[in-house]
Order: structure tokens, then C-alpha cells, then sequence
């Protein structure tokens, strides 16, 4: 629980970097993200990693595995599904390998848990990183309803 500002703040950036600045809006995603990440960190349902700088003063990266109920569908023999989200380096540490290696590290995790696939969505920046570890677009699609 003591790294909730840290999932809570890659968020917000995650999606400053992704265009959007109405701090409104943004303020509104904090609020629910730090209610649904305290919850789900408490019940399992959402583990996170962090990237610290070798000082160990620094956290500059996190991502994490959100667990949902789903009901079963082919290539996968569990009622609920894996999630990667929150995929988030500071800048200063970009080009490093800081998300390769937390993208490695939830993908063994996933595969430790028993999981056959794991999902995420990729943002235009994080696309390329996805697609060099084995992730391909699948038929997901979306409907905004405001």
C-alpha cells in the first residue's frame, strides 16, 4: 500500500504523456484510480512492480497485472483474465531498458500463475516495445458513450 502514489502518479503521467490536459479530467482519474488500486492491491486482484534507480533513492518505473473474472475462452483454461496496465517510465530513464525488463518480469509472472495469454493496450509510444517481446493487435474494439 505504501507504493499507491507511485501506481497512482505513473497513471496520471501515462496519460498526460498520451495528450490528454484538462486537469479536471485528469484530477477525476486520480481520485478513482486511487480508489480502485487500494482496493485491488489490498485483495490481489492488481500486482505491481517498480524500477528504482541503482541508488534505490528513485522509483522511475512501474507496470502492473490486473486480475478480472472472464469467463472462459479458447486458448485459456481460467475463469478470469490477465492484464497488463499502467505501463509507465519517467522520462530521464526512457531508452534504458527499464520497461523491457518490468515488461519481462509480468510476463514471467503471468506465465509462473499459469495464465496462456496475457493483454494489454498500447499506447502509439509503447506499441513498438509490445510488438518486440510477442504481443499482435487482436479484434478488440470500443465505443465512446459520452
Amino acid at each position: 500500500m505504501e507504493d499507491l502514489k507511485h501506481v497512482v502518479h505513473h497513471r496520471r503521467a501515462m496519460f498526460e504523456d498520451m495528450g490528454y490536459r484538462d486537469a479536471t479530467t485528469l484530477d477525476r482519474v486520480d481520485k478513482a484510480s486511487r480508489e480502485y488500486f487500494s482496493q485491488a492491491l489490498q485483495a490481489g486482484t492488481y500486482v505491481g512492480w517498480l524500477a528504482e534507480e541503482s541508488s534505490g533513492r528513485k522509483v522511475v518505473g512501474g507496470g502492473g497485472v490486473v486480475i478480472a473474472p472472464w469467463p472462459g475462452f479458447p486458448g485459456e483454461n481460467r475463469a478470469e483474465r490477465a492484464w497488463i496496465l499502467n505501463m509507465y517510465t519517467n522520462h530521464e530513464a526512457r531508452r534504458q531498458g527499464v520497461a523491457k525488463r518490468l515488461l519481462e518480469m509480468m510476463i514471467g509472472w503471468c506465465r509462473a500463475q499459469g495464465y496462456s495469454t496475457v493483454s494489454l493496450h498500447a499506447s502509439a509510444a509503447g506499441r513498438p516495445l509490445y510488438e518486440s517481446v510477442g504481443f499482435h493487435p487482436t479484434n478488440e474494439m470500443r465505443m465512446n458513450l459520452r
